[in-house]
């Protein structure tokens, strides 16, 4: 691959996009030879993952498999593009328990599927023939994931080393999707308790895994190495997640994909939000309280909300919080222990983490 970090992300991209797309003609095909009504399965699948995304959790397997020293191969390529259904899994069963609208500017999957039923006059509830494919298309984006990597052609020494790994991912992201759902039955907010649910929803399966995920598959992959790329993408992980934070409340609805100020409106109890709490004064709380959480949250209450949090202190704490995770990770990405390769990839990928805008 080339020597240029930036060049070589771009390959890797392309080499996973077309690996992605040659599996979903392959299982789409095999879709609609069970039944032509599975059609809007297939190719709703295939648009919401071929369409758009950054492959940022096979970007980080191949800077965990380059910066332990693997050279790439189709199976390489095959393995990690598995990363993108489970996270089309994830995102819409997200989508879903957040009762979202609107995913990368286009409807969610179950409000997809909702449309499809009233413009088909189809008999019974559109909601629930939403919600109820909703669920199904996220678990076949799980299935299919493992389908991609147990087809991949890892050697049977590969496919042993890296099953733990996915398998720990998967149960992390599980468990993190389960404690943010929690949090939301919870009387108070806590930043203890928001930073794990930063870390474990979606900071370790974005993140640290996948690089462990890459590294596994390599011969020269030791525990040394395995650590420190748990000290790399801990910090970055987290901080990916708190950048998320913030674009939920203040990103631009025409890059993020998302309504402004959606977390707002879904009411989402994230490390932001925690640090707001900590610093309202009684007249800021009682507004925060009208408005925090209500779905029919217009413009009017989101600016209101945005100005509190901002006058908190909070948004400039958590860009502080960010800057400072991201240091510890770009502190990391230089360990000797790496490829020079994988070093400059891994500091490549730690701005892409965390300073985009969707």
């Amino acid at each position: 691959m080339s020597s240029e970090p930036k060049a070589t992300l771009t390959k890797v991209r392309s080499a996973v996009e077309e690996e992605l797309a040659v599996f979903l003609k392959f299982e789409g095909a095999y879709l609609n030879s069970i039944s032509s009504d599975l059609s809007p399965v297939s190719e709703t699948l295939t648009t919401f993952l071929l369409d758009s995304g950054k492959r940022l959790r096979p970007l980080f397997a191949y800077a965990g498999f380059a910066a332990s020293g693997g050279s790439l191969e189709k199976p390489i390529v095959r393995a990690i593009a598995a990363l993108e259904l489970l996270q089309a899994c994830a995102l819409i069963h997200d989508d879903l328990m957040d009762g979202s609208d609107t995913r990368r500017g286009k409807p969610s999957i179950h409000r997809h599927f909702e449309s499809i039923h009233n413009e088909n006059n189809l008999d019974g509830s559109a909601s629930q023939y939403g919600i109820s494919a909703a669920v199904l298309l996220g678990d076949l984006a799980l299935v299919w994931s493992d389908q991609m990597l147990n087809s991949a052609g890892l050697s049977t020494e590969q496919y042993s080393r890296v099953v733990p790994y996915y398998n720990e991912m998967r149960v992390e992201l599980m468990a993190g999707q389960f404690l943010d759902i929690h949090e939301q039955t919870q009387m108070n907010t806590s930043v203890d308790r928001s930073m794990k649910i930063a870390r474990y929803k979606s900071g370790k399966y974005t993140i640290e895994r996948p690089l462990h995920l890459g590294a596994a598959v390599t011969e020269s992959s030791t525990p040394e190495k395995f650590a420190a790329l748990s000290s790399y993408g801990l910090p970055l992980g987290e901080a990916f997640q708190l950048r998320d934070d913030l674009l939920g409340v203040f990103g631009d609805p025409s890059v993020t994909g998302k309504p402004a100020g959606d977390d707002l409106r879904e009411g989402k109890r994230t490390v932001l939000i925690a640090m707001t709490n900590e610093r309202l004064s009684e007249s800021q709380r009682a507004i925060t309280n009208q408005y925090f959480g209500k779905a029919d949250l217009d413009a009017h209450g989101v600016g209101l909300l945005q100005e509190i949090i901002d006058s908190t202190g909070a948004r400039a704490e958590l860009e502080l919080t960010i800057d400072r995770l991201t240091d510890d990770a770009l502190t990391a990405a230089q360990s000797d222990v790496f490829t020079p390769e994988g070093n400059a990839l891994l500091v490549e990928l730690a701005k892409i983490a965390t300073k985009r805008s969707s």
